[in-house]
């Protein structure tokens, strides 16, 4: 079946059609998750309720996305990528209408379910569908326009869902998505490449599925709203029994299951083990970074939140400029240099933004939160190209599913590491020093800037040994 599944890629002409295709799914998926929080204060006055209530408007959409992504992308594997994209953008579509339509909270939430599942089944299966439909030649560079469409979406949404708010009604945020998802379902019927016939229909892991689903909603759970609710308030605390008690019993499963849903041997594979750690540990740099900024500009800058999102915004384009340039790069050189040029480029920023004022300028600012949308920008196409490019052709959907939920923990745990040392060191330096506000973000930075030179250093360890064959190749060939 692998033979076949090659010749079909070198047959299949029209892979920059499959990416465009690909990339309308990406966008819409990540405007959709950065356009609500905006919309939260609206909300939560149209339907009378509380901040505790409303938030769950978008914790819904992010637990069921990310509890469904490593099933679906199983799923995928068995029965097919681009039927299950499909149903993803017709689900995405039909769910956003309903959201728009939502006459009560519950309604909403419910409808923001579904909205999350058809999320997870665009998610679960885009990396997979390019690495698909894409000759190796071009792996890095589709890859890297694929991140870049997110990188818009991320972007774009709270300037979008501002300019929707003061134009009309909180519900466009949810109509907008419906000619995108037209488009987007009308394109993958007209050019994603067929599932293979004759594929192998192997048992579906349902025991493993019930037990990995409440795990991943715990931890989930856990890592957004444990600093807000408490660590150690009552239900945090179950969650932390959930949590330990259900990924037991979902990996004694897997290791007795003839035909687990994750198979836990590709842990084995150094590339793929490694480029799923350092995906979760640049994206927790980045999200550190998103959530102690605005802070650091609202209490030490003063600035209005209004302006300080503008200025935030110049880390997803730096990630929308560097992506497909770093996907070029792999194409040409292979994942280690990009990789590494990213990651130094993320850490010099991350330091530069310990070198904060009370006054002055925003330059310093500027350049550091760019450097670091730059930086992640520029480690992610060929992190994730070298994972996808060295697992077996049958578990590409589950490995791509796997690495969008390595992003998912990474934005987790980034938000709990700003918020764990920023009050760590709030508390340090309260009582000793006048300037504390002030020490407690130059401190809070440079634990995040250590954050990035360990995974840098990680990279670096797990390309050692290819940087040494590509330097003595390099020798031979100039005679050396």
């Amino acid at each position: 079946m692998e033979s076949e599944e090659l010749m079909n890629k070198e047959k299949f002409n029209g892979h920059w059609y499959v990416v465009a295709t690909v990339c309308i799914g990406a966008f819409m998926a990540a405007l959709d998750a950065s356009i609500i929080n905006v919309a939260l204060p609206k909300l939560q006055q149209q339907f009378h309720t509380g901040m505790n209530d409303i938030e769950w408007v978008s914790l819904a959409y992010l637990l069921s996305l990310a509890s469904l992504i490593l099933i679906f992308g199983r799923l995928a594997d068995m029965i097919g990528r681009s039927l299950l994209y499909k149903i993803g953008f017709a689900l995405f579509s039909i769910s956003s209408l309903f959201c728009g339509l939502a006459t009560t909270l519950t309604i909403l939430v419910a409808f923001r379910v579904l909205q999350g599942i058809g999320a997870a089944l665009l998610q679960a299966n885009s990396v997979s569908i390019i690495t698909f439909a894409t000759p190796k030649k071009d792996l890095g560079k589709a890859i890297g326009i694929q991140a870049s469409a997110q990188g818009i979406g991320l972007s774009l949404g709270p300037v979008i869902g501002g300019a929707l708010l003061s134009l009309v009604s909180w519900k466009w945020l949810f109509f907008i998505n419906l000619p995108v998802g037209v488009i987007g379902m009308l394109l993958g019927i007209r050019f994603l490449p067929k599932d293979l016939k004759g594929r192998v229909h192997t048992k579906f892991d349902y025991k493993g599925a019930v037990f990995l689903i409440p795990s991943l909603i715990s931890i989930i759970y856990i890592l957004n709203m444990g600093l807000k609710n408490g660590w150690s308030s009552p239900f945090i605390i179950c969650c932390y029994g959930i949590a330990v008690v259900f990924t037991y019993l979902f990996l004694r499963i897997e290791k007795k299951q003839a035909e687990p849903l994750i198979d836990l041997s590709l842990f084995k594979n150094s590339a793929f083990t490694f480029g799923n750690i350092t995906g979760i540990m640049s994206f927790m740099v980045m999200y550190a970074v998103l959530l102690l900024t605005p802070y650091y500009l609202n209490q030490v800058k003063h600035l209005p939140i209004f302006y300080a999102s503008f200025l935030i915004t110049v880390i997803p384009i730096g990630m929308t400029i560097s992506t497909p340039i770093s996907g070029m790069m792999t194409d040409r050189h292979g994942p280690a240099v990009p990789s590494l040029l990213g990651l130094s480029m993320a850490t010099i920023g991350s330091l530069m933004l310990t070198f904060i004022d009370v006054t002055g300028t925003y330059i310093i600012t500027s350049i550091g939160l760019f450097l670091v949308g730059l930086g992640i920008g520029m480690f992610t196409p060929p992190n994730n190209s070298s994972v996808m490019g060295n697992v077996p052709k049958n578990v590409i959907g589950i490995t791509g599913g796997i690495l969008n939920m390595s992003r998912t923990l990474g934005m987790g745990l980034g938000v709990t590491l700003g918020g764990l040392i920023y009050q760590f060191f709030f508390r340090t330096y309260e009582a000793s020093n006048p300037g504390h506000l002030l020490l407690t973000f130059r401190s809070s930075y440079f634990v995040i800037t250590i954050c990035s030179l360990l995974t840098l250093l990680l990279t670096f360890n797990n390309y050692k040994k290819k940087l040494k064959h590509n330097d003595r190749l390099h020798s031979k060939e100039v005679g050396v």
